[in-house]
């Protein structure tokens, strides 16, 4: 499509079109996601992927907060760790100060499934993005960049430092038996 015709669309037209693009590239991605999980041979579910991914990003967690970040019931959100600290993925833990609450954390299993997923996902997008022309790299990891922090999301980089230290350390958190349930 040239630049005249594009110039001549409506906002909303133009809003159409990205919004379109990225639902596109939305499925591209959960595509290679799961493509990632299968290969490496792990039952784990996107969504329960998506569990590890968060105690990436924010760091253990409460199961009510978890739930809220995922958008499913408590009880969903309970049950999904529990199947997650049955695989040795997570850990439930209590705080000293707090131990009604139950708190959901990496353990060195899961950190290391999360990072070995997003490696084989960056290998497959490195070769997705080989193979195109890009007239304004920096301008267009801009753009993408700023739909992250919009979704609450932290930089690759970031991320990856976040990633390194996601086991938490003992003091202050107390683990309870990996066999244990996660109650709300």
């Amino acid at each position: 499509m040239d630049d005249a015709m594009t110039q001549q669309r409506t906002p909303a037209a133009a809003e159409e079109e990205v919004i379109d693009a990225l639902l596109a590239t939305s499925r591209v991605f959960v595509a290679l996601t799961a493509r990632s999980l299968g290969s490496l041979g792990e039952d784990v579910t996107l969504a329960q992927f998506r569990t590890l991914v968060i105690l990436v990003s924010r760091g253990p967690q409460r199961v009510v907060d978890l739930a809220q970040e995922l958008a499913v019931t408590s009880s969903t959100a309970t049950r999904m760790c529990n199947r997650l600290v049955r695989k040795g993925l997570v850990a439930r833990r209590e705080r000293p100060d707090d131990r009604r609450a139950a708190w959901v954390t990496l353990t060195v299993a899961g950190r290391d499934l999360v990072g070995e997923v997003m490696r084989h996902r960056r290998v497959a997008i490195a070769a997705l993005v080989a193979d195109l022309s890009l007239a304004r790299p920096v301008a267009f990891a801009a753009v993408l960049h700023a739909l992250v922090e919009a979704a609450g999301e932290v930089p690759d980089a970031q991320w990856w430092r976040q990633w390194s230290s996601a086991v938490p350390e003992e003091d202050g958190v107390e683990a309870t038996s990996s066999t244990n349930q996660v109650h709300m």
